[in-house]
């Protein structure tokens, strides 16, 4: 789950890191409450309107500004919300804000100049370790920062036994080039973004910039959070913080009837029992020359009424020009799902208007392709992947 900025802030705020503050506002007048608001608490002058969209490079698409005076923060809020934010992470289309941060000016200045670093934690499949990737350049976008300057990047890999170890979290500063003050506050940054990183159960935490104040102090002036789904159980007040005006509508709803659907951009939608054999199935799209539409696991009990509701979320999608289902049949029996397939199809009509593939292996199945072709309808059966591959290459020739 994907959470806006302000409430990453918050959840790293609760575990002790010190965040660049800031209130958020639904409409224009909001925002220069909360700008009064934050002048009054903080002593801040300047404030930096920022869009609140579940998509990275916002600056780049106008989406982050500075406020000098409450007419501006007035009239930059007026802009931003409502708009469509175009950055390198959003379709062509954008996305649309509804929001705003209203957060204080951290760059004031002071003895030294302020500096911006880059920190994210986050699990390496590789090692199994959690991961904190970090580098001096800040504010930049690190994908460049590892294509032009690879060495500008460092990696501290934490042992999930023992936890990260304060040598670790002092290594972290000595590499960023910091000394003295600023040194002692960065190795508190580093545990205490740590430690809100596991007991969140989160699978990203991404700050960048991490910014050094004048006066030495460290703190996150941004946050993209990611917290991992199936820890929700443990963690009821982080649920209300999904916006589902930020996700695709096909998979809020496929979700709300308890399919594992994922939106792709190809032309073949896939119906799929497992999730293992789904990702098998996209390869063998992909070698039959197609492009898989999605990823769509209906689970182990694929009758008429889950295969109907699977049905009618690929067909949302405009791009399907061919549907492939493939079932194992070993919790479900082959001859159930092929049942659940014919009445599903008599049920939508004439709302089916593209080819369908149906392959089945396991308990049943030559039962299963019986019913499939004894039943009159536009349905091709198939037992053998590559029987299966060549009826999709066939239908979209």
């Amino acid at each position: 789950m994907n959470l806006h900025e302000y409430q990453g802030k918050e959840i790293l705020s609760s575990f002790g890191v010190r965040i660049q503050r800031g209130l958020v506002a639904q409409n224009a007048n909001e925002a220069v409450a909360a700008a009064k608001q934050l002048t009054a608490e903080t002593g801040t002058g300047w404030h930096v309107i920022k869009a609140q969209v579940h998509a990275g490079g916002r600056g780049k698409g106008g989406g982050v500004k500075l406020a000098k005076n409450l007419k501006e923060v007035e009239e930059i809020a007026g802009q931003i919300i409502g708009m469509n934010l175009i950055t390198p992470q959003t379709s062509a289309e954008g996305k649309k804000v509804h929001q705003v941060l209203v957060a204080e000016d951290v760059y004031y200045p002071g003895d030294s100049e302020p500096d911006e670093f880059y920190m994210s934690v986050l699990l390496n499949r590789t090692s199994g370790r959690n991961m904190i990737m970090y580098s001096t350049e800040g504010g930049m976008d690190i994908e460049t920062v590892a294509e032009e300057t690879p060495h500008l990047i460092f990696t501290e890999e934490v042992d999930p036994s023992v936890g990260l170890l304060p040598f670790q979290a002092r290594r972290v500063a000595f590499n960023l080039g910091l000394s003295g003050t600023a040194f002692k506050e960065m190795t508190k940054f580093v545990m205490a973004l740590y430690t809100a990183y596991v007991k969140s159960d989160a699978s990203l935490f991404e700050i960048n910039p991490v910014l050094k104040t004048s006066d030495d102090k460290i703190m996150a002036v941004d946050a993209k959070v990611t917290i991992d789904d199936n820890a929700l159980y443990r963690h009821k007040n982080y649920v209300d913080m999904r916006d589902i005006r930020e996700e695709n509508p096909i998979e809020v709803e496929a979700n709300e009837v308890g399919l594992n659907y994922v939106d792709l951009d190809g032309n073949v939608g896939c119906m799929v029992n497992g999730a293992g054999l789904a990702m098998a199935t996209m390869d063998l799209i992909k070698q039959a020359g197609g492009e898989p539409a999605n990823f769509l696991d209906v689970g182990g009990t694929a009758d008429a009424k889950r295969v109907e509701e699977a049905f009618r979320i690929i067909l949302k999608d405009p791009n399907v020009k061919a549907i492939l289902i493939n079932i194992f049949g070993g919790i479900v029996r082959c001859d159930r799902v092929a049942q659940g397939v014919v009445d599903a199809y008599k049920n939508m009509g004439d709302a089916i208007k593209v080819p369908i593939i149906v392959r089945l292996q396991g308990t049943n199945a030559d039962i299963a392709k019986e019913l499939i072709d004894s039943s009159g309808l536009d349905v091709q059966s198939a037992v053998q992947f590559q029987e299966a591959a060549d009826k999709v290459q066939a239908v979209l020739a």
